[in-house]
């Protein structure tokens, strides 16, 4: 799984648990409309799983 991912948050986080707001803040996300590109590993993709309904992820 070498390569970037490009990770968008689409929805608030306003009314979200601590935990999804802690994994938003572990992908490096604070805004709505936020993008940031990390690598693709283990690790992201299943941060990625957990608010899988609030992000929109692309290959870069």
């Amino acid at each position: 799984m070498a390569g970037k991912l490009r990770i968008t948050v689409v929805k608030s986080r306003i009314g979200r648990t601590e935990h999804q707001r802690r994994i938003l803040d572990g992908l490096g996300l604070k805004k709505t409309n936020q993008t940031v590109e990390l690598e693709d590993t283990p690790a992201i993709r299943g941060m990625i799983k957990k608010l899988e309904f609030m992000l929109r992820v692309e290959s870069a």
